[in-house]
């Protein structure tokens, strides 16, 4: 049975065990938490288009996201309702306004969809409910998200409050879930949304919603679409705006940067933490190292030594890194209703990341071993 060099090195200085676990520990929960902030911009990227029912959609070709949608001509949408294969159009509108929060009356930033009562254009349940249809069809009145933030003030149906200097009432609500654009929604019609964005003709809209009918190939049809409207609007198909909204907030706004920034910057930390973990240990037991190199072991199995208690501390580091990631992920979604969620793929991949970046920092200190004479050691 060969002795387990590389554990009985590591827990010869207990205290010292415990610092570098808890340093990986550290790392971890900074690239769980990095990541997780990074995957929720991808999640809330696709919330509002996976409640969308529409295939296609036309969009102003200066819009980076729904957030700054551009408004083009209503005739766009109405040119594209003879193509073969579409089931119905839908005209959509979007903005932001200044919601009065009924409690504290302090005035937030809200978005707003603005729709056709008659238009199917959300698959979320509520939205069919009688309550919600008629509310939808009364004047100065809305529906809001019951996920928006705490800042808002009351959700209650019957809350009358102030919005863009008009009064407006709560009619009912919806769950649809906000993102890092966004922490309130409300949807309202479009003869409201005309009332209170004056300087928004409903000849004018932001997004066009286009359902196909069942079994029509989306890519096909958008690319007859595309030959058939002008260069003033572009049509993309509900992957294309998804990507288009991602892309946008991951690689354009500094939001998606700083995170994977983070991503690199804890991955340095963790690898600092292990080096100077194992560069003290290998300089403390330099003496025993030279006199395996003077009976003959070959540098492998000294690299090999080391190597086994990087990858220890990466596995002892990794377990209450992820527990505590978990911890900070369900309190983070329960603090600004953000999807921060663990899956396995997330999980494995900081396991291996983890690995990685330990196995490294012990390549680098192993040199001093690799590097070291025995006769200069002893003397």
């Amino acid at each position: 049975m060969r002795t387990p060099i590389a554990w009985l090195n590591l827990i010869h200085e207990k205290t010292r065990l415990i610092v570098a676990i808890a340093g990986v520990a550290f790392a971890d929960i900074l690239i769980f938490t990095n990541l997780g902030f990074l995957g929720s911009l991808e999640s809330t990227s696709s919330l509002v288009y996976e409640q969308i029912d529409a295939d296609i959609y036309l969009a102003s070709p200066q819009a980076l996201d729904i957030s700054t949608s551009r408004s083009f001509p209503i005739q766009r949408i109405y040119q594209v309702a003879g193509v073969a294969g579409v089931d119905r159009i839908m005209p959509m509108y979007v903005g932001y306004l200044q919601w009065r929060n009924p409690e504290t009356r302090l005035n937030r930033g809200i978005f707003i969809f603005g729709i056709n009562p008659s238009d199917p254009v959300f698959s979320l349940p509520e939205m069919r409910s009688p309550q919600n249809q008629e509310a939808l069809n009364r004047w100065n009145t809305v529906l809001i998200d019951r996920q928006s933030r705490p800042e808002f003030g009351s959700q209650e149906t019957g809350i009358t409050t102030e919005m863009g200097r008009r009064r407006v009432t709560i009619g009912g609500q919806f769950t649809l879930g906000g993102g890092l654009s966004t922490d309130a929604t409300l949807i309202m019609s479009d003869q409201n949304f005309r009332r209170f964005f004056k300087r928004s003709p409903l000849n004018r809209i932001n997004l066009g919603l286009i359902k196909l009918e069942p079994h029509v190939d989306a890519t096909q049809t958008a690319a007859i679409i595309r030959q058939l409207l002008p260069p003033d609007v572009a049509v993309l198909t509900k992957q294309q705006i998804i990507k288009r909204d991602r892309d946008f907030w991951i690689n354009t706004t500094s939001t998606g940067f700083i995170f994977g920034m983070g991503v690199a910057v804890s991955c340095l930390v963790g690898v600092a933490i292990v080096y100077q973990v194992l560069y003290t240990d290998i300089s403390n037991h330099l003496k025993q190292y030279a006199t395996l190199k003077a009976m003959g072991y070959r540098g492998r199995y000294l690299i090999s030594i080391v190597i086994q208690e990087a990858i220890i501390l990466a596995l002892l580091g990794y377990i209450p890194g992820l527990a505590v990631s978990l911890g900070i992920y369900d309190l983070t979604v329960r603090a600004i209703n953000l999807p921060m969620y663990m899956d396995l793929g997330r999980a494995t991949y900081v396991l291996v990341l983890t690995i990685s970046m330990c196995t490294v920092s012990g390549l680098v200190a192993v040199q001093k071993v690799l590097t070291a004479d025995p006769a200069d050691v002893f003397q």
